[in-house]
């Protein structure tokens, strides 16, 4: 699981990202914090300039010129900090090196920093000593650091020195061979005269950096290079630098809400240990009432106190290990009357129920070949009342989309397998199913579009595929795709729609109206529910890493509803991920039909608990049969039953 989701980083997630503005475009890019701290001043209070350049203050902007025969200069914050995150525009205009200087550190020569250095041709991050007047001593690059990891390791005393100094600048984005699809990774390079949004994290020993909402230069920043000062802005070279908007974070100061579960809701923590990122729900001992299986354990209803073990389980870090349950399933596989469990991804494992005997289950591995996707679908998409697994698979020639199906022999034998996709149209986030073309057959949804389901499934044939953009890729260099896509009617226009998180490890919900013209041609318009925190959203509500997610009607008014939470530390204790420390939400965003709004729905959005986030899936299901649906997540925060009671419960604040 560690080994496919480092690929995922390495070739999917570590480029370019989406927001991407057009060149002049101030106000098109991304913004991944709150800040503590813009500015918006037009004089100099709280800073202070050192070295050879003229600094002034207008509108917002801190604008630096290099005096003639200077080397350039610094404009220094009246602030120290450690770990920062910084977000900021900044425009070079003419041979000017402009650069942000970090933990600036007094020392005898003068001050030791760290700079991220960014001109036409060449961007990097070096350690730098100035001295006491500001003038330039020395300047090294660092070695390169980042990925799926919090601190970096000491430098390899027998690397070379160009390995050691490593090649940390931001370039165009690598272009992956294959067929054109509905969305690609924006250009994201330094523009030479023009705006460009740099959004810098330093965190530890590592400095991670995003040029223009999509991969830029990043290093290792060990404490020898410095350990704590100011933040200050530089400006070389010949012409001038502008800095606007220019924002920071302390990231020394994190922030926990108190507990709180929404009015609707009942909250039941079934396990505070992180054993799974999905659950699932059946009456496993055929007492008459449904239990919740979530990773090895089953927790047995109505009271859902006692728990058996399916398997040997092992709680896992959730700082340093993913757990090997993404999704989790159940279905009555071998018609024995007992409902068995079926886990996938990552492996694709089948666990058979032993009707009530008081042991471990047996395990059959059932898929063939790769489940590289890290969300899955089960559903019976050929109506035969057997759900199938539909799932990606990479490999030669770019990924596939499958579904699988049991040997309707024998079940614990390796599942048939199914191509829909030419290769090439894969993604490992983002699935969903739903009859989107209204000919009563399910079609299957991923991020490039969406595959009509032929009128006959015999033989193998491929299925039509409509291209569609359904997703986008993710603010500072992350992926494209969602988790669960909901397909249903939300405007009430008699045809289906699609709500999706657009990145699971990013920003972005959206719903896409779907549009058909005279001839019958389908097309669809994206309205975005909720973007990043540079962004009005619905509700006043931002939230990142939206990886779990379901649909339901959770209100009982007969109209669909979403449900989608934040999956706290998805790429585990780092700051690989944009607002990483932000409250584990979860949401129902309730489905209004208005036609005022745009497209003639809105989505409001409505708290069940925040210090919970959601897996990589999220179960709605009526636990004790009484007619509401209630929520249940399975998180590195344990897993957890939201029972849904109504409104007549009061709201549940903690100490």
């Amino acid at each position: 699981m560690r080994r496919f989701l480092f690929l995922i980083l390495l070739t999917g997630i570590t480029l370019y990202s989406f927001g991407q503005a057009q060149p002049g475009d101030i106000n098109g890019r991304g913004l991944s914090f709150i800040p503590d701290y813009t500015f918006k001043g037009s004089n100099l209070a709280g800073w202070h300039s050192l070295g050879g350049a003229d600094w002034r203050a207008e509108g917002g902007e801190l604008m630096g010129t290099v005096k003639p025969g200077s080397n350039g200069g610094w404009l220094m914050l009246d602030r120290s900090f450690q770990d920062v995150n910084v977000n900021t525009l900044l425009k070079v205009n003419g041979d000017a090196e402009a650069g942000i200087l970090f933990r600036a550190e007094k020392i005898s020569e003068g001050i030791k920093g760290v700079l991220l250095s960014l001109k036409e041709g060449e961007l990097g991050v070096y350690s730098i000593t100035i001295d006491s007047q500001g003038k330039e001593l020395q300047r090294e690059k660092l070695r390169s650091a980042g990925g799926m990891i919090r601190l970096a390791p000491p430098a390899d005393p027998n690397a070379s020195p160009t390995a050691r100094g490593g090649n940390n600048a931001g370039g165009p984005p690598r272009r992956p061979t294959g067929p054109t699809l509905p969305f690609q990774r924006p250009q994201s390079g330094f523009l030479a005269g023009d705006w460009n949004q740099i959004e810098v994290v330093l965190d530890l020993n590592i400095l991670r950096s995003y040029l223009n909402d999509g991969n830029g230069p990043g290093g290792a920043a060990d404490e020898i290079v410095g350990k704590f000062g100011p933040v200050a802005l530089y400006v070389g070279g010949t012409g001038e630098v502008r800095f606007k908007d220019f924002k920071y974070k302390d990231l020394a100061v994190r922030y926990t809400p108190k507990e709180k579960t929404a009015a609707r809701f009942e909250v039941q923590q079934l396990s505070d240990m992180y054993y799974a990122w999905s659950s699932a729900a059946a009456d496993f001992n055929k007492d008459g009432f449904i239990d919740v299986v979530a990773g090895p354990h089953i927790y047995y209803g109505p009271d859902y106190t006692k728990f058996s073990e399916m398997y040997m389980g092992n709680a896992f870090s959730p700082s340093k290990e993913f757990t090997e349950v993404n999704c989790q399933y159940t279905f009555d596989f071998n018609n024995d009357g007992w409902p068995d469990v079926f886990v996938a991804p990552p492996f694709g494992n089948l666990y058979i129920n032993p009707k009530g005997e008081s042991r471990r289950w047996d395990k059959y591995s059932v898929i063939p070949g790769n489940i590289n996707s890290e969300v899955t679908v089960f559903a019976d998409i050929d109506g035969d009342k057997r759900p199938e697994l539909i799932y990606g698979t990479s490999g030669a020639g770019g990924g596939l989309l499958k579904y699988a199906k049991p040997d309707p022999s024998d079940p614990t034998k390796p599942w048939i397998a199914h191509t829909i996709s030419e290769p090439g149209y894969f993604m490992a986030h983002g699935f969903g199913t739903g009859d989107i073309n209204g000919d009563g057959r399910i079609d299957i949804l991923n991020p490039n579009g969406w595959w009509e389901q032929p009128a006959s499934l015999n033989g193998d044939g491929l299925w039509t595929y409509h291209p569609e953009a359904f997703a986008r890729y993710g603010h500072r260099g992350g992926g494209a795709g969602g988790s669960v896509m909901a397909v249903y009617d939300v405007n009430g226009d008699k045809l289906n729609d699609v709500v999706t998180s657009v990145n699971a490890h990013g920003f972005g919900l959206a719903w896409f109206e779907q549009k058909k013209d005279p001839s019958g041609k389908i097309s669809f318009v994206r309205h975005m529910i909720m973007d990043d925190y540079s962004t009005k959203n619905a509700g006043d509500v931002t939230f990142s890493e939206l990886h779990g997610s379901t649909f339901a009607d959770v209100d009982g008014d007969g109209v669909t509803d979403f449900i989608v939470g934040k999956r706290y530390f998805s790429h585990v204790d780092t700051y690989l991920d944009p607002d990483p420390y932000g409250p584990p939400v979860l949401y129902w965003y309730r489905t209004v039909r208005n036609p005022k709004a745009p497209g003639g729905a809105e989505f409001i959005p409505e708290l069940i608990h925040n210090r919970s986030g959601a897996g990589s899936d999220v179960l709605a299901a009526d636990l004790n049969k009484d007619g509401a649906i209630d929520i249940v997540t399975s998180t590195n925060r344990g897993t957890f039953i939201f029972w849904n009671v109504g409104t007549k419960a009061k709201t549940v604040a903690k100490k």
